[in-house]
């Protein structure tokens, strides 16, 4: 699969010196999700704006289907969709109307009707924009980005405001969309969807990228866990000794920090069953993408600098 995004060493700045995006490099290929995490600040819209040819880079270059999209814009923009995170479309005109606005910019768009039913909008054609909910009006910011048949779609935040059953149904479409062909650019701050949409990602900490991978990359670098209540110390032996685990043992709870769930969990059963002892509030639990997340953003904010006490 050829890419078709392709990102070199890009660097944004802002006037005033700061630079939001500082040296990313990845790409993307043909017919795959690539989802672009990241904490609040990291430069992911900056990033994604840069790619869409909303504005050039400060450094480094950016290729969509082979061509720069601001210099080359002519030849990009027709090619791809974009969803931006608020539409900005007029209220007064109906979901009909701004449609057809935008239908009307396009040299070859799906017809109307098509693009208000992929997002569950066909019925609601007649309402001025003013009068959708929050939801309503991220579909049809989608609706929009899909009139054009797109073969790069980017989504920045698309499920924003949407109810559990419309996100779910997103997640259908762009799972249409990819076995169609189409090569997704995502933004999201729900680590869910990028867990369940994502064929590759990466997590953007103070304009850099510092994790990349697939999914399963990405949650391999944490331990799994198991947690239980903690066993009265009189009536129960010593935990056993589980071999490349971190045993956290307060008062309340027993917290075992593992690399190898399987065996850890085997060993700590066999040992209760042996000795009589209740596992009580047993849990087991692979790392997530969230786990993974939290600790990118642990790992990499600065620390605070210790102050010496000063003899008097």
């Amino acid at each position: 699969m050829p890419d078709v995004i392709e990102v070199t060493d890009l660097r944004r700045s802002y006037t005033g010196g700061f630079e939001a995006v500082s040296g990313v490099t990845f790409t993307v290929r043909r017919g795959e999700l690539f989802a672009l995490l990241g904490t609040n600040g990291a430069g992911k819209t900056s990033t994604l704006e840069v790619i869409e040819g909303l504005t050039v880079p400060s450094g480094g270059t950016v290729r969509v289907l082979g061509h720069d999209p601001y210099v080359d814009r002519a030849a990009v923009r027709p090619r791809t969709g974009v969803m931006l995170q608020a539409g900005g479309f007029p209220s007064d005109l109906t979901v009909g109307e701004t449609a057809a606005m935008w239908a009307g910019t396009l040299s070859a768009p799906r017809p109307v009707d098509e693009a208000l039913d992929m997002v569950g909008l066909a019925g609601r054609g007649d309402v001025t924009v003013k009068q959708l909910s929050g939801g309503e009006r991220r579909r049809l910011d989608l609706a929009l980005a899909l009139l054009g048949r797109p073969e790069v779609l980017f989504l920045d935040e698309p499920t924003t405001g949407l109810d559990p059953e419309s996100r779910r149904d997103t997640w259908r479409l762009v799972r249409d969309l990819l076995r169609d062909g189409t090569t997704v650019l995502l933004t999201t701050h729900y680590l869910d969807e990028a867990e369940e949409l994502a064929d590759r990602l990466a997590i953007m900490h103070r304009g850099r990228i510092v994790r990349t991978g697939t999914v399963a990359d990405i949650v391999a670098t944490q331990p799994s866990t198991i947690t239980f209540d903690r066993p009265d110390p009189t009536s129960s032996p010593p935990l056993p000794e589980l071999p490349g685990a971190l045993v956290v043992d307060d008062s309340q709870d027993v917290v075992i920090h593992t690399d190898m769930l399987q065996r850890s969990l085997t060993e700590l059963l066999e040992w209760a069953r042996d000795h009589g002892v209740e596992l009580h509030g047993l849990s087991a639990r692979s790392a997530s993408l969230e786990q993974a997340f939290l600790a990118v953003a642990a790992e990499h904010e600065p620390r605070t600098p210790q102050t010496e006490e000063v003899p008097a």
